[in-house]
């Protein structure tokens, strides 16, 4: 009997270890946000592009925008941003910036807000929320495509299975 009470007792002591391991996505962008660059949910964000009025930047990796993006999204590569990529762009223009889950374009934010653009918000959970919506993304001909580039391997199960074929390679 003693035996059966401590292969329970570990038994629990193991699934809540594995259950502190785990966070949902929401407690996963949590931990990664500032909040420094307010917020845009991806269903405004669907609105704002149907309106028409809106800048929408892509900050991931050039391989990253190839595979996907949202539809006229202009591409700004994270790793190489340089404000005088957005010269063009009234200092007063609605932005909207986003990446994998908003992290990196959490940083754009922040330069451009520094740069003195006054509208500017992150897509909440980046392209993974949106496709976790089931909104439409396009590939570098502007096709529809279900094809999500989603970083690695270890970020891909934040991309919800049957929401998009994961590329990470």
């Amino acid at each position: 009997m003693y035996k059966i009470w401590l292969n329970i007792m570990l038994l629990s002591f193991l699934q809540s270890l594995m259950a502190c391991g785990q966070q949902t996505y929401d407690q996963k962008l949590q931990s990664l946000y500032k909040n420094t660059v307010p917020l845009v949910q991806p269903q405004e964000v669907k609105k704002k592009l149907n309106e028409g009025d809106v800048v929408i930047l892509d900050t991931r990796s050039a391989k990253e925008y190839s595979v996907s993006h949202l539809p006229n999204a202009q591409f700004i590569d994270y790793d190489r941003f340089n404000i005088a990529q957005v010269n063009n762009i009234p200092k007063d223009k609605e932005i909207i910036v986003y990446c994998s889950v908003g992290y990196r374009s959490e940083k754009i934010g922040e330069e451009l807000k520094e740069a003195g653009f006054k509208n500017v918000s992150n897509m909440y959970g980046g392209i993974f929320q949106w496709k976790n919506a089931d909104f439409e993304v396009v590939n570098q001909e502007g096709e529809i495509t279900d094809s999500v580039h989603t970083y690695n391997k270890r970020w891909s199960k934040w991309l919800e299975e049957g929401k998009g074929i994961k590329v990470y390679e």
